[in-house]
């Protein structure tokens, strides 16, 4: 039995900044972080030797370890708290945005590049905006600060040795099965270390597990009766064009978060994680699920943009398993992709074909994520997310003349296993005294800035 103040399940970045927040506050509490995957310094993703995915077990590498997805992903910093989920509405904007400043600067303060993204060329936002209003979408404004993939491990790396030398304790390749429960008051958790079981203690206990561990933590809801209620689930795509298509956008905006409602569903389509210059990328969760990604270096380009096209689907009663219903999706892409990600080309999907490798051989646009498998992903993606998604391509070729071109390259499954939602008051204290949930696993944040902000404010509330 081990005890501690505070027990942190997962290494993301929601727990990174609890812990990080508590120890500039000068706080005296005995901190432990648990984490499955290993130090930011050990992740390494085979793939960049081997050219393939290799399904690494127990888990992958991209999606686990410290600072989460985190560290293996674009890493940009939305300094707006117009995006990255519903946190603001919990916790108040003005005092969301107050947060994300604050933040921010302790990301500068590790090594994050000055520069912000999609600063000044008032006039051409203007005209973008118009051409959006035009089309039936919104553009939000949000400033950038794109850290990029191999510099984000370096800042993270940085954040890791800062906890370890100011007394956190850290146990890697260790897994939490459940939590403790005493008279209806979480006293801690069941951790795995080392082949051992262990009860760890704690004052409070903060589950952090980011979008891999999502699902997990809609178990432990059931189990323990921890107020929740089924979010919304993002289904989509992600798209590849050359970068010449994206140039203005690129140049102006860095990323074109463009937000729309098309017909006949009027689901809200969005635009996620856009990557100039970028690179298509897989990431895998349990049972070997692939799901695709994008990523953005600072040094390295492609001669491509990718981006997210993201639908969301809320559901009512009586269904209550919006993440089973996301991997139900997953793995059926999956099977027709014999266990890798699917692509195919937009003009093929109006034309009701699929499209074949070489196809892909004689198209300007290349895919950048090499051992996609060319397909058919109507045969997997429901009706209303394909239709959502072909409407909202049709309506951003309006403001970006060829967007919609034929050789547009569609990647499929894109998933956001954010769904479900922990009920919490400002204070963010769970129905169950002693828990808290903080990040993307929680339903209240998306992205690195959003869970790194939920992660400083439950510090403060821990220091009241």
């Amino acid at each position: 039995m081990r005890k501690y103040d505070v027990c942190i399940v997962g290494a993301g970045p929601s727990g990174i900044f609890t812990a990080i927040e508590l120890i500039r506050l000068g706080s005296k509490k005995k901190i432990v972080i648990i984490e499955k995957g290993q130090p930011v310094e050990k992740r390494r993703c085979p793939k960049d030797k081997t050219g393939k995915c290799v399904q690494c077990k127990p888990y992958c590498h991209i999606t686990t370890g410290f600072s989460g997805a985190g560290a293996f992903s674009d890493g940009k910093l939305s300094l707006s708290q117009e995006v990255g989920g519903a946190l603001p509405e919990l916790i108040g904007r003005d005092f969301a945005q107050e947060l994300i400043k604050y933040t921010d600067n302790i990301y500068l303060e590790f090594g994050a590049d000055e520069h912000i993204e999609g600063l000044g060329n008032e006039e051409k936002v203007k005209e973008i905006r118009k051409k959006a209003i035009k089309a039936g979408l919104k553009l939000v404004d949000c400033p950038i600060r794109h850290m990029g993939t191999e510099k984000a491990q370096q800042i993270y790396y940085g954040l890791e040795q800062y906890l370890l030398n100011n007394g956190v304790d850290m146990f890697f390749g260790a897994e939490c099965d459940n939590i403790i429960l005493e008279d209806d008051v979480c006293k801690g958790a069941y951790v795995t270390i080392n082949g051992v079981r262990e009860e760890i203690y704690a004052e409070k206990t903060i589950i952090a597990t980011g979008r891999r561990g999502a699902e997990w933590l809609e178990k432990m809801c059931a189990e323990h009766n921890i107020a929740h209620a089924p979010g919304v689930v993002d289904i989509g795509v992600r798209v590849e064009v050359r970068n010449e298509i994206m140039e203005e956008i690129n140049e102006v905006l860095y990323e074109s978060k463009l937000i729309g409602y098309p017909a006949p569903f009027k689901n809200k389509v969005r635009i996620f994680c856009q990557n100039p210059g970028g690179f298509v990328s897989q990431e895998n969760y349990d049972n070997d699920l692939a799901v695709v990604n994008g990523h953005s270096y600072k040094e390295l380009k492609s001669q491509n943009t990718n981006l997210a096209i993201l639908c969301s689907h809320s559901f009512t009663e009586p269904f209550k398993q919006p993440i089973e219903y996301a991997i139900k999706i997953g793995e059926l892409t999956n099977m027709l992709g014999a266990g890798k990600i699917l692509v195919q080309r937009y003009g093929d999907i109006l034309a009701g074909k699929r499209t074949w490798p070489k196809e892909l051989d004689f198209s300007n646009v290349r895919p950048t994520l090499k051992d996609a498998v060319a397909g058919d992903i109507t045969a997997a993606l429901p009706y209303r997310s394909l239709t959502n998604i072909l409407g909202f391509i049709q309506a951003v070729d309006q403001v970006v003349p060829g967007f919609a071109g034929y050789e547009t390259l569609l990647y499929s499954p894109e998933l956001k296993f954010y769904s479900n939602r922990i009920k919490m008051d400002a204070s963010l204290n769970t129905s169950i005294n002693g828990l808290h949930c903080l990040g993307d696993s929680s339903g209240w944040t998306r992205g690195l800035m959003m869970a790194s902000i939920m992660g400083v404010l439950m510090a403060r509330q821990l220091e009241k």
